[in-house]
């Protein structure tokens, strides 16, 4: 498998859409998935939105549960990479990164409070 190093600055916003929840590696077991040294490996759905096109979803696995990220909020994601990958007939991009962090000063946006 073929890694690919990801020029986050090129993929404009980067905002949280699903917030992080523990790989799931065997769902007959809900065995969660762990990485070489042990970790507990995650994933952050994140939407990349560049210059007014329309926006794309990608989840971002990362080892170690990422902290104080909330649906909405713009983050840093550090050491991106791609992955292309392909079982038999099927085929697609994985991304892992290094960190996944909030990028501070820029809360999520207020959840509707339902009050009219």
């Amino acid at each position: 498998m073929q890694s690919i190093p990801v020029d986050t600055a090129r993929l404009g916003v980067l905002r949280c859409a699903i917030t992080p929840e523990a790989k799931i590696s065997n769902f007959e077991t809900q065995e969660v998935k762990k990485d070489r040294d042990g970790n507990t490996v995650y994933t952050v759905a994140v939407t990349v939105r560049q210059d007014g096109r329309r926006i794309s979803v990608i989840e971002i696995a990362v080892a170690g549960e990422p902290k104080g990220i909330e649906e909405g909020q713009i983050l840093k994601v550090t050491g991106l990479t791609a992955f292309a990958w392909a079982m038999g007939d099927r085929h697609g991009i994985s991304f892992r990164a290094d960190a996944i962090t909030p990028v501070h000063g820029t809360p999520a946006p207020a959840k509707n409070s339902g009050a009219a």
